[in-house]
């Protein structure tokens, strides 16, 4: 028995010397080591989410009969979330296949380290910019940040949970990838993030919930807003579904295992 702890053990911490290795290199890759570097990692989006807002702003001063600031900051902070951690996994394996030669990585590890740094550099950019606009008084201080972390932690699994579903399916074919860039265009408007639920019709109320990320950005605003905002929310549905799709992600990422090592 201690035996076996003992192993799993050591295989976790070569495990996380392996995924901390693929972030590095990631990053790199990706940033390069010159001019800002990493921290392109939270600035790209940050910089976009701040542009949005601003562009918006000239345009009117509230969405929805709600502030616009808080409200655009959250809305496409959720975007970028769930847009950048699922559609960045399909690219994970190709570029990084000849790491597959050395016998600590697998293919696991080139998705959970790409699907990592999109969640650090989402969550850091909106942390950053949220608290930079608080300080010149743009969004209030959050009334319950507790239900904003909840909010937080659903849209990451539901993030993950999608990316290892998407991630091996655009991997195992090009079609597939060509498909999803489309569809997560075409759900940005049912995403929950230009509009709020207690705002639609009844009957569209009904429908919103049963969308995921709508959940996650109704309790994020929750949290902001305080009592005035009443969330329409579908937690336990969010819950099994993201654990739902854990699973054939999981098996997914073996069948990409198998082919790229019979290739």
């Amino acid at each position: 028995m201690v035996s076996g702890m003992t192993s799993l053990g050591d295989s976790l911490r070569i495990q996380g010397r392996v995924i901390h290795a693929l972030l590095l290199r990631e990053i790199i890759t990706r940033y390069g080591r010159h001019n800002l570097g990493f921290l392109w990692l939270f600035f790209e989006p940050m910089l976009f989410t701040g542009g949005v807002l601003t562009v918006r702003s000239l345009l009117h001063a509230q969405e929805s009969g709600w502030p616009l600031a808080p409200f655009c900051v959250t809305g496409y902070a959720t975007v970028l979330m769930w847009r950048n951690t699922i559609g960045r996994s399909g690219n994970a394996v190709e570029p990084n296949r000849s790491l597959l030669h050395h016998r600590n990585v697998r293919v696991l590890d080139l998705y959970l380290a790409r699907i990592l740094l999109e969640i650090a550099g989402t969550s850091m950019s909106f942390a950053f910019l949220y608290s930079a606009l608080m300080l010149v008084g743009a969004v209030p201080v959050p009334a319950d940040v507790s239900q904003m972390l909840l909010a937080w932690g659903l849209l990451v699994w539901f993030s993950v949970s999608m990316a290892l579903v998407v991630g091996p399916l655009a991997t195992l074919s090009d079609a597939f990838e060509r498909f999803w860039h489309v569809f997560a265009y075409l759900f940005l408007p049912a995403s929950g993030a230009f509009f709020s639920v207690q705002h639609l019709a009844p009957s569209l109320q009904a429908v919103a919930v049963w969308v995921p990320t709508v959940t996650c950005t109704e309790l994020l605003r929750a949290g902001v807003f305080g009592p005035s905002y009443t969330p329409y929310t579908a937690i336990p549905y969010v819950l099994c579904l993201n654990l739902a799709l854990m699973l054939p992600g999981l098996w997914l990422i073996r069948v990409v295992q198998r082919t790229t090592e019979g290739a």
